[in-house]
């Protein structure tokens, strides 16, 4: 094989392995209900291109309501109320605001819906946070879901309310 070829299907080899690399998750997060709370399930987060696919489904959530969802500081849930995973993450010293729209805490995801049932399953995409080195990194962080929505506003948590399932984001 002539030295050309060699060097191009290493090349095309090492990229489809990186390829493969964005298509199973990166890091996971087991969500657990906090005392007094039924909310629990399991998020995925997988890198893409441009941003982290945030996937999953959370159970046991307040039937037909919106509920505040963040990744916070501390990947530490010991308090059994989670506060212990402290403020929402932000790393860049931002306001609190709406995912994907102008300002706001790296932190700062996209709200969960859940149906009558109390569950909710989302897919979306966040280019505020990142799986791996750098100042985005969400690994070891906390993830809440909170019993309220968050009104975008208040200064610096949303007014989302208690903590009803918290989990510490690790590398899958």
């Amino acid at each position: 094989m002539q030295p050309h070829l060699i060097l191009l299907s290493s090349a095309l080899f090492l990229t489809a392995c990186a390829m493969s690399n964005n298509t199973s998750p990166a890091a996971t997060a087991q969500l657990q209900s906090t005392k007094g709370s039924q909310a629990a399930g399991v998020v995925t987060f997988t890198p893409q291109r441009n941003g982290v696919r945030v996937s999953g489904t959370v159970r046991g959530l307040k039937p037909n309501a919106e509920h505040g969802f963040h990744v916070h500081e501390k990947g530490d849930c010991s308090s059994g109320d989670g506060m212990s995973a402290g403020g929402h993450f932000n790393p860049a010293g931002r306001p609190h605001g709406r995912h994907g729209a102008g300002e706001h805490h790296a932190g700062d995801l996209q709200g969960l819906k859940a149906d009558a049932a109390g569950v909710a399953t989302f897919d979306f995409e966040s280019r505020a946070i990142a799986v791996g080195p750098g100042a985005t990194d969400i690994i070891g962080r906390g993830l809440i879901v909170h019993l309220d929505p968050d009104d975008y506003k208040t200064q610096p948590t949303g007014n989302s309310g208690a903590r009803v399932a918290c989990a510490v984001i690790a590398r899958s």
